[in-house]
């Protein structure tokens, strides 16, 4: 493409050296640029793209798009206000739009984005569309399977998938969208056809600086939707509520302690730890392809367990009747959903129980450790990696909620992972981190035992567990690899066991298949 073609997409507020050329390819990582490259130069947390300019250069960029001129620099320089924005738009230039040509759903929340978006996923795929899916797990479409860095990948990569995608005859894709994604404009010049925001609660507060503007940059994914999007909003959590009145979208509304939105559940049986319910169709509303949905009610009968499901369900059925998926399919659908890897999975259930959590942030932890509270066990023994580089609010927050709950559940020590040696910089735990952490466990007496590697924790746990006793390995990138290095510390400690069964959860996770991608990112 040519470059005067792609500046198009952007308003470039001055040049220097300007001179039109054929653009083969865009990057944004010096490493990436390739003979006849556009390179944009982006401004991160930790390193400056203008930094690496005259790396691109020598690697065969050509131009420059740039927030400063730099002036020992010969090529063309096209200078922006925001190189991520322009990043974005390039993208979606180069790629010729391509999220326009699918049916878009993207989800935001604190808590139960990845399992929404599996359940939406799930509806979908029952109605026979060919779809697609982004998230925190992976990127798949057809027969493409890519373990995920990042909950929404960088805005180039993303116009990349959905290019990839459309040659695919990918009609429907469902994506999480995260607040830094947001934030950092990776979800920049994407057509959204639905988004929802299912919860907001205290997380990232130290990555946005407060929660108003954590909240902000939520928000940010519905009140910008345009007169010709839906947005599914859940009345039973305030901000959530509070956008009703924010956008320029079609709003479709549902709750279960709140009884006046479009959608409300009742008659919630949660006697097995799978929810059955009613769902009842309150007000009449428009589909996306202007179809009605008439009052009606229908059962729904869940495969997952927790009351947080009910409500990540509960999204995920607005979308499919606002996608036009008929009710018998998405009965269908969502019950055929079995769960998502570490969202309260269990990999072993024999003599004891393992069960495997994100354990994120102080929302999930509260679920799943109410969840806890329901099953029958003798012992619970917590392997929880600490979430590095959060801040020291999120992490005292998340101690906060576990102590809370420690006395209730009987919890008398943590055993506690650094995880050194399995995550990338961006999730190094810091050392106030730790100490936050550790003056929380000490106010109700919880000892923590602690590991700077997470399978000489996991190790540790199994040395510990009996009979009818509770595993839970929790916590975020710390513990991705974690089931994959206990079902293999279990097979060796027990010969008696038979390998090939406990080792089958691991068949078709994404998290933790392959660790070479935690190299570059």
């Amino acid at each position: 493409m040519q470059l005067s073609e792609l500046l198009t997409a952007i308003n470039v507020l001055e040049s220097k050296n300007e001179k039109n050329s054929e653009i083969s390819t865009i990057a944004y990582h010096s490493s990436k640029v390739q003979g006849d490259s556009l390179f944009v130069c982006i401004r991160g947390y930790k390193t400056d793209g203008h930094q690496y300019a005259e790396d691109a250069v020598n690697r065969g960029a050509v131009a420059l798009i740039v927030e400063e001129f730099l002036p020992e620099i010969a090529v063309p320089q096209y200078r922006v206000e925001d190189s991520r924005k322009a990043l974005a738009a390039l993208g979606d230039q180069y790629y010729g739009h391509p999220s326009k040509d699918m049916t878009l759903v993207g989800i935001t929340a604190t808590n139960g984005k990845t399992s929404t978006s599996f359940m939406t996923n799930a509806i979908l795929e029952a109605n026979n569309w060919k779809t697609g899916l982004i998230g925190t797990v992976m990127v798949k479409y057809g027969d493409t399977l890519v373990p995920s860095i990042l909950t929404t990948p960088e805005s180039l990569d993303l116009h990349g998938y959905f290019d990839r995608m459309r040659k695919e005859n990918i009609s429907h894709v469902t994506m999480e969208v995260s607040s830094s994604a947001l934030e950092l404009s990776r979800v920049g010049s994407v057509s959204f056809d639905i988004v929802a925001l299912n919860n907001i609660s205290r997380e990232h507060i130290d990555l946005h600086g407060s929660f108003e503007e954590y909240f902000n940059a939520k928000a940010s994914l519905v009140r910008e939707a345009r007169s010709d999007q839906f947005a599914v909003l859940n009345l039973d959590d305030a901000h959530s509520a509070s956008l009703t009145t924010e956008t320029a979208a079609s709003v479709v509304t549902y709750g279960i302690e709140d009884t006046s939105g479009f959608l409300q559940c009742r008659d919630i049986d949660l006697s097995t730890g799978r929810g059955n319910f009613t769902v009842e169709i309150n007000k009449p509303f428009k589909t996306i392809n202007g179809d009605t949905v008439e009052k009606t009610a229908f059962d729904i009968h869940l495969s997952v367990a927790g009351y947080h499901s009910v409500y990540n369900a509960m999204a995920a059925i607005t979308i499919g009747l606002i996608s036009g998926v008929d009710i018998q399919t998405i009965q269908s659908g969502i019950e055929s959903f079995k769960g998502v890897e570490r969202r309260f999975q269990f990999i072993y259930e024999k003599d004891f129980k393992i069960v495997d959590d994100h354990f994120a942030n102080a929302g999930n932890i509260e679920v799943t450790l109410e969840t806890l509270m329901k099953m029958d066990y003798k012992k619970l023994h917590i392997v929880y990696a600490i979430r590095g580089s959060r801040g020291v609010t999120t992490n005292r927050e998340n101690a906060e909620t576990l102590a809370k709950w420690a006395p209730k559940l009987g919890l008398e020590k943590v055993i506690v992972s650094l995880s050194e040696s399995h995550v990338i910089d961006k999730d190094d735990v810091l050392p106030e981190e730790l100490e936050a952490f550790k003056e929380e466990m000490d106010k109700v007496g919880v000892e923590i035992e602690l590991h700077k590697e997470m399978p000489d924790a996991l190790e540790s746990s199994l040395d510990q567990v009996e009979a009818g006793d509770v595993v839970l390995i929790g916590g975020a990138q710390g513990m991705d690899f974690g089931a994959k290095y206990i079902l293999n510390q279990l097979v060796d400690k027990r010969p008696d066991l038979n390998a090939e069964e406990v080792l089958a959860p691991l068949g078709e996770r994404v998290a933790g298949i392959d660790e070479s991608f935690l190299g570059d990112s």
